[in-house]
């Protein structure tokens, strides 16, 4: 009845599914576990009126004009800049650490020769990873890397991700380098924004098509087996073509162990006040066990005089316990996957798509672009 089974209504396999049912006119069935779709982009709307992120701030960005025309088929957006602060030695100072935090944060007698010896040695608007800076052999800027890499990375990248910077992958710290400007925006992309009534709204209307049949509720072993040689469904081999967005290890039984992943405590809190912190973030490096609150007035505003505010408070995965959010990108978790990706290649009719599936870190306009790809070169 289908020749197609996408495991996983997120945005990645939502997007795959709105591409079969439309460009290849065929039938596709989407299987969820949860009671939702949309993945960790669910969102909804609070009895204040506001709308809340049920599984920590979304703030879509990007550089790809196709991605952006894409999803502006199925949502309007609301234009939003997003701003971040980080609670430094008692004082706020925006993040990602530009030069308006050098001198937020150090006297004018350091910031000012600091400034100069930046932006003699780089340009101005260049992204520098802490780890690059950290080579630095000049006495003043191998000063600054200290103070910086100390103050802005060091405790936060422990509390998320329970290791050190230089003990994961260099592209996970590279997403937030040093900025040399003063542009205090924590994304600087060219399309910037939310859905008009947020996240779910727009995965609702990718799906909406005759040919998409959505079961919720539903977990990928009841109705889909793999074997060594094939894949079952409903105990009957199936010769169509599986799109897996979950876990790997999860789809394999775990047969080389499991691949860790970070997990969040997220912590909402309705306050009885308009206005909670100056910025829609504020995250908190050294101090406290979370890592960041989110106040999501800032994000939708709404009519209301009350706020509502998330703490998030990383942790590790526990299967049936918490969500997986983030694979952790050490070189031993990634010879794992390969092992598990190797299994995956035995099967012509099954892909992988997503940051659970291929154990990696999408930003949403990634994964969006990912899906358009996949499906070109190994779906149509």
């Amino acid at each position: 009845m289908f020749e197609y089974i996408i495991v996983g209504a997120g945005l990645a396999g939502s997007v795959m599914a709105e591409r079969i049912a439309n460009i290849l006119d065929e039938k596709v069935l989407v299987i969820e576990r949860r009671n939702h779709i949309g993945g960790n982009c669910y969102d909804e709307i609070d009895k204040t009126g506001i709308i809340i992120h049920k599984y920590g701030p979304h703030i879509f960005h990007t550089n790809y004009r196709d991605v952006f025309k894409y999803l502006s088929q199925f949502t309007e957006w609301r234009e939003y800049q997003h701003y971040v602060l980080g609670f430094i030695d008692g004082k706020l100072a925006p993040l990602p650490f530009n030069l308006n935090t050098l001198h937020k944060l150090l006297p004018e007698s350091l910031a000012k020769p600091l400034e100069k010896k930046l932006l003699k040695k780089y340009n101005y608007g260049e992204r520098i990873p802490i780890l690059k800076l950290l080579k630095e052999d000049d006495r003043d800027l191998k000063f600054l890397a200290n103070y910086i890499y100390e103050k802005v990375f060091l405790n936060y990248t422990i509390k998320q991700w329970g290791l050190k910077p230089d003990e994961i992958d260099g592209k996970v710290t590279e997403r937030v380098p040093i900025l040399l400007s003063r542009d205090n925006r924590y994304f600087q992309d060219k399309y910037q924004g939310v859905p008009q009534d947020g996240y779910t709204k727009m995965i609702q209307n990718i799906l909406d098509h005759e040919n998409i049949k959505i079961m919720l509720n539903t977990s990928h072993e009841e109705i889909l087996q793999i074997k060594k040689d094939k894949i079952l469904f409903m105990d009957k081999k199936y010769n169509g073509k599986v799109i897996f967005t979950g876990k790997i290890d999860e789809l394999f039984n775990y047969r080389y162990g499991r691949l860790p992943y970070r997990s969040l405590d997220l912590k909402f809190k309705k306050l009885d006040q308009e206005w909670y912190q100056e910025a829609a973030t504020i995250n908190y490096p050294n101090d406290y066990d979370f890592t960041r609150i989110t106040e999501f007035k800032h994000i939708h505003p709404a009519e209301t005089k009350k706020t509502i505010i998330l703490k998030e408070h990383p942790q590790e995965h526990i299967e049936g316990k918490n969500e997986p959010y983030y694979p952790i990108l050490t070189p031993e978790n990634q010879e794992t996957y390969k092992k598990y990706k190797k299994l995956a290649e035995n099967h012509r009719n099954l892909v992988l798509l997503g940051r659970l599936a291929e154990y990696r870190y999408y930003n949403m306009d990634e994964i969006v672009k990912r899906a358009f790809k996949v499906f070109e070169k190994e779906v149509r």
